[in-house]
């Protein structure tokens, strides 16, 4: 080898290492994502939470899809239609369709996991009582089932198209188990599960013979970063594509990066602090609005969130069916609140401990300046921070909350029976404390008719029953705000914090 060919290949070699070593360095056809918390379960029944939506619908497939912009479209069926007078729903199948291990889908692969989901396995999740109005599934054919319905479900259809709707590989989880295929995922999917490191990273790869066409990029990795900071922090450096969580006073600084970018959109996310009904002070529904009266909301909104909220008189925001733009919150009024805790028997100085969630560091402010307000009005109020999962598997399906904690919803459906069933059903996983026979008749009426005009009147009213009890003190409505590098295209993001990146490139 001539001296100047060496020279040549060492200058190579060295540049390539460089680039491995580089921070910002970017496989080609790899997309790199960051969410803010692990589930800790791949099962499509095992789980509620946003951050199982973010990866959820690379891996499976429902037999409905929902775009970004909420329009209903088919997925795994092609067709569907009401028999019977609406007590009977029957379903075309798309044909050829396989699981990532091979095995194929058809009406017995919908069968399994809805005979799952609705039986003993599903009763280990939070995702069976979103579906219970199905008696069965029966399989007429290879490429076509039919659903009996016990009871209507004006939101069924959206309902397939989301989380435990999913459909699932018979014969791997009969081989593998249960727990095994939630750490090891098998769908039909856009991708493929390839690695999962709990609480660091999940990775997959393109599935090239997806039916809906093969995704853009190659490999799909998302790593698991709580702190928003730090989110913030691997956007800059090149080390992830999207963020889905930011600190809010770092919006300008991203967009003035000549290689990032800041989308923020209305989304689903509501805000509240719910009230422990049953504990001390908070019996007291005066007092409960007394606290509510002694916060002010718009300035929260303001000055912490810099205005990528929107105020809420109800636990939804303005994209949810149901909402009421005629019910307003209750105004900022420290001295009205303080009279009526005076009234109400509430000595200064009484104390009340607020949960939340820990790692969340935009609430953390919040739930300060939540402290700070009702220190204003003569309540001593402590934050006790705890992990995510342990607030929401534990703390509050259990009922050892303190006074108050952080309630937040990600109301996935857009459809305030779901968000409204789910907090004030007696019973219900998010419900450890009150139980409320009006409020359970008005919620079991809308949910027992097709007919949407009457639906939106009754969940109208239920926001307004559900304020004048003053079940929690309303925050705001969040917008959906993602961290972005420009080197990544096509990424169709959603409001709803449901990622779907098969069409999405990287340069």
């Amino acid at each position: 080898m001539k001296p100047f060919q060496l020279k040549t290949l060492i200058a190579a070699s060295s540049l390539a290492l460089a680039t491995l070593l580089t921070p910002s360095a970017q496989a080609a056809g790899t997309l790199n994502v960051a969410i803010h918390q692990d589930p800790g379960n791949w099962d499509p029944i095992a789980t509620f939470l946003v951050s199982w939506g973010a990866v959820g619908s690379q891996v499976f497939d429902g037999l409905i899809m929902r775009t970004p912009d909420m329009k209903l479209v088919p997925g795994l069926a092609t067709k569907w239609e009401f028999l019977d007078k609406n007590t009977k729903l029957r379903f075309t199948l798309r044909t050829g369709v396989k699981f990532h291990n091979g095995e194929p889908f058809d009406a017995e692969a919908v069968k399994f996991t809805f005979d799952r989901l609705l039986g003993e396995e599903g009763k280990k999740g939070p995702q069976q009582s979103n579906y219970n109005a199905i008696e069965k599934v029966v399989v007429v054919n290879p490429t076509t089932v039919d659903f009996v319905m016990k009871s209507p479900d004006p939101v069924l259809l959206t309902k397939l198209a989301g989380y435990g709707a999913m459909i699932v590989p018979p014969k791997y989880i009969t081989e593998k188990g249960s727990a095994y295929f939630g750490a090891n995922p098998v769908g039909t999917g856009p991708f493929k599960f390839a690695e999962y490191k709990p609480k660091v990273s999940l990775s997959f790869t393109k599935n090239a013979d997806y039916w809906g066409g093969a995704p853009k990029v190659d490999n799909l990795n998302y790593r698991f970063i709580t702190e928003p900071a730090t989110q913030a922090a691997e956007l800059q450096a090149g080390r992830i594509d999207v963020a889905n969580q930011i600190p809010l006073a770092m919006i300008d600084t991203l967009k003035k990066d000549p290689k990032l970018a800041v989308q923020s959109m209305d989304g689903p996310v509501a805000l509240a602090m719910r009230y422990n009904t049953q504990r001390g002070i908070m019996k007291d529904r005066e007092v409960r609005k007394a606290l509510t009266m002694a916060v002010d909301r718009d300035a929260i909104i303001k000055t912490i969130l810099l205005g990528n909220a929107k105020p809420i008189a109800s636990f939804q925001g303005e994209l949810s069916f149901g909402y009421d733009p005629a019910l307003k919150p209750l105004p900022f009024n420290p001295a009205q609140a303080k009279a009526m805790l005076q009234k109400a028997g509430v000595k200064p100085g009484s104390t009340i401990q607020i949960d939340f969630r820990g790692s969340d560091s935009n609430f953390r402010e919040v739930a300060q300046a939540v402290a700070s307000y009702l220190q204003g009005v003569g309540i001593t109020a402590s934050l006790k921070p705890y992990d995510t999962n342990v607030l929401l598997n534990d703390i509050i399906p259990s009922g050892k909350t303190g006074e108050m904690w952080q309630n937040q919803w990600g109301g996935w459906t857009f459809d305030y029976d779901n968000t409204a069933y789910s907090m004030y059903y007696t019973k219900q996983r998010w419900n450890p404390f009150d139980d409320d026979a009006k409020l359970n008749a008005l919620l079991h009426t809308q949910r027992n008719t097709w007919d949407q005009a009457a639906r939106k009147t009754t969940l109208q009213e239920i926001g307004r029953y559900v304020a004048d009890q003053a079940l929690e003190m309303p925050l705001y409505s969040l917008n959906t705000i993602y961290g972005l590098n420009k080197r990544a295209k096509n990424l169709a993001l959603p409001a709803d914090g449901r990622f779907r990146f098969v069409d999405a490139t990287v340069e």
